[in-house]
């Protein structure tokens, strides 16, 4: 339901903006990176509003890493990504910025016993607030750089009224699949039964973080891994390394943001530590992407690695 959901919700609203020429170059850099972000939205939204805040954090943090590690890194195994230099100069240093703002926001706040910190109203605010900001320059800058003809916008279009309900079909297979991605407890033939992560975290002893950070975040992941393969298959991967950012960057200004208005985020030593090592995992690949303006096969090997590395740590912080 999430994967389909939102590829459904993206097909319908590209065949939108399409029929009213809105120029491609803005379709891909807003709708489709918006809607490849809807799953991890509709978890993190569920996860708040059934008092599973870990999960919210963690799906955010663990998708990120994912993004980054393994959606770039296997494209950068299979053809080598080009960067392009609006890469380097402003989505790099966002994403990086929002990793440092993510720690520093967690790591302060009201803190219960066990926690160090919240993100509540005012930062959720905050991150809100920013992808804003983030958002209308994407516009600014594909409307500054685009020469856009008639000719872009012919083709086959899906009819209006398939396409608005493709969107709302995808709107609801979404909220309905991150409902029963988190899961929760529920009343079936007068039986309490518990469903979805929650239910496999109770089973294997594991905490919300850890599900959050593995089924959760690779889940919600699966729309940009997909895509991103098959186009890196098709060899068109210069914009690849970009929908990566800006997803990630969608992930912790829009999503971390709306769940914390919804209702406040606890912070755990455990989240922490995680957000930092995804601020460290984007400046490494910044810094990958230097050497010859692209991402070879080399570095894509090196970045699954440090993916499988800190899956194995997370694993065994929480059994050993």
């Amino acid at each position: 339901m999430l994967i389909h959901g939102a590829d459904i919700f993206v097909d319908g609203s590209s065949a939108i903006a399409k029929r009213f020429r809105i120029p491609p170059l803005i379709i891909g850099l807003t709708i489709a990176a918006m809607g490849t972000s809807l799953p991890e939205l509709a978890v993190s939204v569920s996860a708040a509003l059934t008092g599973h805040n870990e999960v919210a954090v963690s799906n955010v943090t663990g998708s990120n890493l994912f993004n980054l590690l393994v959606v770039a890194g296997v494209c950068a195994l299979i053809a080598p990504l080009t960067v392009q230099r609006q890469n380097h100069m402003v989505e790099f240093p966002i994403c990086i910025g929002a990793s440092i703002l993510m720690a520093a926001f967690g790591a302060t706040g009201i803190a219960a016993e066990g926690e160090i910190g919240s993100i509540g109203l005012w930062k959720g605010s905050v991150f809100l607030l920013l992808f804003v900001l983030f958002l209308i320059y994407t516009v600014y800058a594909a409307m500054k750089s685009r020469a856009v003809s008639d000719d872009d916008q012919e083709g086959e279009i899906l009819p209006l009224g398939k396409s608005i309900f493709f969107i709302l079909a995808g709107l609801v297979a979404i909220k309905f699949g991150g409902d029963c991605v988190v899961g929760g407890d529920t009343s079936l033939g007068g039986l309490a039964v518990s469903y979805g992560a929650v239910a496999i975290a109770r089973l294997f002893g594991m905490s919300d973080t850890l599900i959050g950070l593995t089924i959760v975040a690779v889940g919600t992941s699966l729309p940009e891994l997909v895509t991103s393969i098959a186009a890196a298959r098709k060899n068109e991967v210069d914009m690849a390394i970009g929908n990566v950012l800006g997803s990630n960057i969608f992930n912790v200004f829009l999503i971390l943001g709306a769940t914390a208005v919804i209702s406040p985020i606890s912070f755990v030593a455990e989240n922490l530590t995680d957000v930092c090592f995804m601020a460290f995992c984007s400046v490494m690949v910044w810094i990958f992407t230097w050497t010859g303006d692209k991402l070879v096969r080399w570095e894509g090997a090196v970045m699954v690695a440090c993916y499988a590395a800190f899956m194995v740590y997370a694993v065994a912080r929480v059994y050993m």
